[in-house]
């Protein structure tokens, strides 16, 4: 395999620790800075350079874009994406992992934990928004952000206020967080490859310091993570679209609460705790996936004009219910069902023998107007919390 790692740091631990897993595994492995890559784009013809020369194409690429470069260094991921190189980590998953807003947003409408957050922007709302997320003490974080910089303990409100109003008068947008006591000083590093955790890690801060961050000198040691927090890192790192990322976590007296999935983690910290070979799992896995990459079927299945992706809900009183998927005729009509969710299970490539139950939900390819046709005029459009997803999808055979 052919790796390139983006990273601006070539001398840094992780970087170094990459290289040499990939070294001693046989593969070609080379350090790419990311500002020197520069995208050139055509018709069909997207391309990189670097350093004013053509990129020798890899096989794969592994992210590692400082919080500073992300905007550039995302374009550069998608770029890469473009050109059908395998990446663990999406350009959108980077971007969206960045923002602290954007990423407990998209996790909220997930079943899985998140600290009661609160984000305003004119002042005179700042104190009804303390009282939701519980008072003081409150955790104030800026929206980009890391190894702990920007993240503020206030323990009065009023003191809380006079943060905020300061921070919003230097134009820094800030979040409100609700104080997790039990978990003070403390939090827990998951660290996810691909659909599970290889290592987990609780980072206690030390002496006066709340914040927990290894940077900062925080104690790290390696612990059994409990199979709730498991699921919530894997769930939240798959959310995000990350396969290679570290997932913070509040131990909180109603269980994990997801702060922050990381999409650039460190390894030292990790590795020194627990003695495990994680750079070696990385390379590993990127090396795996090349042979058989994920692929977003919306992106490939929708190219073909008039047919699309679409979920069909089976609600109660269709006339679908009681019938095998073979039964209801959906190949006739050049639609094609490649998942069926029932439940937090999903059997992927359902056979025709299936009978369908009140409730399913089809994933479905074919003719878009079709699949329209399926859909009940008065059926009302689904809100609230998504229904979780299992981890490992369950595979039943050939559809039809």
């Amino acid at each position: 395999m052919k790796l390139s790692i983006l990273s601006c740091a070539p001398k840094c631990y992780s970087t170094r620790r990459l290289v040499e897993a990939a070294k001693e595994r046989g593969h070609s492995v080379k350090v790419a800075n990311t500002t020197r890559l520069t995208l050139d784009l055509a018709h069909g013809e997207p391309d990189l350079y670097y350093k004013d020369s053509p990129i020798i194409r890899p096989d794969a690429i592994l992210p590692r874009i400082g919080t500073s470069l992300t905007r550039y260094g995302t374009s550069v991921v998608r770029q890469f994406e473009q050109m059908d190189i395998y990446t663990p980590n999406t350009s959108a998953g980077i971007g969206n992992s960045r923002d602290k807003l954007r990423s407990l947003q998209i996790l909220s409408r997930h079943d899985i934990g998140i600290p009661l957050t609160a984000y305003v922007d004119d002042k005179r709302d700042v104190e009804s928004a303390l009282k939701r997320v519980g008072g003081a003490p409150v955790i104030i974080k800026l929206l980009e952000g890391t190894q702990g910089v920007g993240v503020i303990l206030a323990d009065k409100a009023e003191i809380a206020k006079a943060i905020i109003e300061t921070l919003h008068s230097t134009n820094q947008q800030v979040l409100l967080q609700k104080f997790v006591s039990e978990s003070k000083g403390k939090d827990v590093r998951a660290f996810v490859i691909g659909d599970r955790v290889v290592g987990a890690i609780r980072r206690t801060a030390q002496g006066q310091e709340f914040r927990s961050n290894v940077h900062r000198g925080g104690k790290a040691e390696v612990i059994k993570l409990e199979p709730a927090y498991a699921e919530a890192a894997v769930r939240a790192a798959q959310i995000m679209g990350l396969r290679v990322c570290g997932v913070d976590m509040l131990e909180s007296a109603s269980g994990p609460q997801v702060m922050e999935v990381n999409s650039s983690p460190g390894l030292e910290g990790i590795e020194g705790a627990t003695g495990l070979d994680i750079a070696g799992a990385v390379i590993d896995y990127i090396a795996d996936q090349v042979k058989f990459p994920d692929i977003d079927i919306r992106q490939r299945l929708t190219v073909s004009r008039g047919y699309g992706v679409a979920d069909i809900n089976i609600p109660k009183g269709s006339k679908f219910i009681g019938k095998t998927i073979k039964e209801t005729e959906l190949r006739d009509q050049d639609v094609v069902v490649l998942t069926l969710r029932r439940g937090s299970s999903v059997i992927s490539n359902p056979k025709g023998s299936r009978v369908l139950e009140a409730d399913d939900s089809l994933l479905c390819y074919g003719r878009s107007e079709n699949m329209k046709s399926l859909i009940p005029d008065n059926q009302p459009k689904k809100r609230g919390k998504l229904k979780p997803l299992p981890t490992t999808p369950v595979t039943e055979g050939t559809t039809l």
